[in-house]
């Protein structure tokens, strides 16, 4: 019963019944958000003010910045996710093929790209100014702000995904855009739900609501765990994790997709400063 689960809980599942009833489905990041329903709340009204409120971009190159963004960490989950959304709003398909079939506007943000997602203290002025610079593919100020925006976004998600260990989806072709979080209407009948797609949905509620639980019981059990046990265990975790790459990086069918995406595919991250050398020049507030 809903008086049996924390008042967190009750927030959570309130907030993933509406996205059902909205969208029909919930994907993988909010069910795993949805264990912290504030966070999941900023969320998804930051997801709807990029992808669906009025902006400079249009949708489909929103998404497309989106799959560019992700690639660049080989995020399969999120590259997977954007291209089932960016069909559905009307992009074209060729451009799916790579970022060579993409028009040369979109193909020009690809050094901001991989300086933002590996180094992103190398990004200068000089890199606005050519993206800004008057031409057939130049950039309007207010473009570049909302691209850059979604490309840190997508940067961060990223991680997000990999250290959750969310898995890319059977289906990425519905809409998983978070409802509106303006919206005031009242919750959808129950042919709104789809049939067996609001059957489906209850019963990935019910699973929900066991996760909580369990992860309730766990967290009480390891109220008895000492510092210095949990210190050991996150060691091993980290050594064993290192050790076992992603089965996603192993897959050479989600690489060949990924690297599509991707122009100069081995830039990555390199340390900013090491003892003894002269450290780049950096930018300073107080």
């Amino acid at each position: 019963p809903c008086s049996a689960i924390p008042q967190e809980g009750r927030e959570s599942l309130h907030q993933l019944l509406e996205a059902f009833l909205s969208e029909g489905r919930v994907d993988h990041v909010a069910m795993v958000m949805g264990l912290h329903p504030q966070y999941l709340s900023s969320f998804w009204k930051t997801q709807y003010l990029l992808l669906r409120m009025d902006g400079p971009l249009p949708y489909h190159k929103r998404h497309y910045i989106a799959i560019m963004a992700a690639a660049r960490h080989r995020c399969s989950y999120l590259v997977g996710l954007h291209m089932g959304e960016f069909l559905q709003v009307g992009g074209n398909p060729a451009w799916l093929q790579g970022l060579h079939c993409a028009p040369q506007k979109l193909r020009n943000l690809n050094e901001v790209n991989k300086l933002l997602a590996h180094r992103p203290w190398l990004v200068t002025k000089e890199h606005i100014e050519a993206l800004l610079k008057p031409g057939e593919d130049s950039w309007s100020l207010a473009e570049l702000v909302q691209a850059l925006v979604l490309l840190t976004h997508y940067h961060s998600l990223a991680s997000f995904v990999f250290g959750c260990g969310i898995k890319p989806e059977q289906d990425v072709g519905n809409s998983c855009w978070a409802p509106s979080p303006y919206s005031d209407s009242s919750p959808a009948s129950d042919d709104s739900m789809g049939g067996s797609g609001g059957r489906d949905a209850m019963q990935e509620v019910e699973v929900l609501m066991e996760r909580m639980k369990l992860l309730q019981e766990s967290h009480l059990e390891e109220e008895g765990v000492t510092q210095e046990e949990m210190a050991t265990r996150f060691e091993l975790e980290k050594t064993e994790s290192l050790l076992v790459p992603s089965s996603d990086i192993l897959d050479p069918f989600l690489q060949s997709n990924i690297r599509c995406f991707l122009e100069d595919p081995e830039f990555g991250y390199k340390d900013f400063t090491w003892r003894g050398e002269q450290a780049p020049p950096t930018f300073r507030a107080q």
